[in-house]
C-alpha cells in the first residue's frame, strides 16, 4: 500500500496489505533484509527525519507501531480505531494520524504518549500532509468530498474546499506552496495555498 524511503537512504520501507506485514529493503543490497508481521491491512508509514525511528499504521486496529530502524524493536502506540495516513512534526516530537472510520485527525505527542488533540474533518479521512513549516495540515475526507486545512496548533478548521468527488491523495509541495489532491475518478487537483 505505502512505500517510505529513509532520510538516510538506508531502507525502503513496504506496507504490505494482503500479507500483514512490513518489508524493509536495503537499498545497499536491494534486497528485502526483513519482513516484520504488522497485524491486519498495514498501511501508512512516517520515517523521523534523523532515521531513527519508523511509524506504520495498522488500519485493521487501532494502533501504530513505532519501530526502531536497525534493530527493529517495535512499540505499539494506541490512536484510536482505523489509523491510514501519517506524518511527523517537523521537530519529530508529534505524530498526525487519520482516523478513516471516525473521520478524524488526531495529534499523538510521542513523549507523553498520548493524543493531545483531535478534530472531525469529515466522512473517511483518508491521506493528510503537513506544510513544511509545520503550521498546517491538509487532510482529504473521501466521502465527504472535502479537502480541509487545519491549523496544526490548535486543531482549528482554516479552511474546508470540495476538490473533486472521491478526493483520496494530498500531497503539500513547498518550493511553489500547492498542494496537490488526487481524485479517486482519475484527476489531479492543484491550489495555491499562498497566506
Amino acid at each position: 500500500k505505502v512505500v517510505a524511503v529513509s532520510p538516510d537512504n538506508k531502507y525502503v520501507l513496504v506496507s504490505n496489505w494482503c500479507s500483514y506485514d512490513l518489508s524493509i529493503i536495503s537499498i545497499e543490497t536491494q534486497k528485502v533484509v526483513k519482513t516484520i508481521p504488522i497485524g491486519a491491512y498495514p498501511r501508512g508509514i512516517t520515517i523521523s527525519k534523523d532515521s531513527t525511528f519508523a511509524f506504520v499504521a495498522q488500519m485493521g486496529g487501532a494502533v501504530v507501531h513505532k519501530l526502531t530502524m536497525g534493530s527493529w524493536e517495535r512499540v505499539t502506540l494506541r490512536v484510536g480505531s482505523n489509523p491510514r495516513a501519517l506524518v511527523l512534526s517537523p521537530d519529530d516530537s508529534t505524530l498526525f494520524v487519520t482516523l478513516n472510520a471516525s473521520g478524524r485527525v488526531i495529534a499523538f505527542d510521542l513523549n507523553d504518549k498520548k493524543v493531545i488533540r483531535s478534530v472531525r474533518t469529515g466522512n473517511a479521512a483518508r491521506s493528510l500532509d503537513i506544510s513544511q513549516d509545520g503550521t498546517a495540515l491538509y487532510v482529504v475526507n473521501y466521502k465527504s468530498n472535502t479537502l480541509v486545512k487545519i491549523n496544526a496548533n490548535d486543531f482549528k478548521v482554516i479552511q474546508r474546499l470540495r476538490p473533486c468527488n472521491e478526493p483520496i491523495g494530498v500531497a503539500y509541495e513547498p518550493m511553489n506552496s500547492k498542494v496537490w489532491v488526487a481524485c479517486y475518478g482519475g484527476a489531479i487537483k492543484v491550489f495555491n495555498d499562498r497566506p
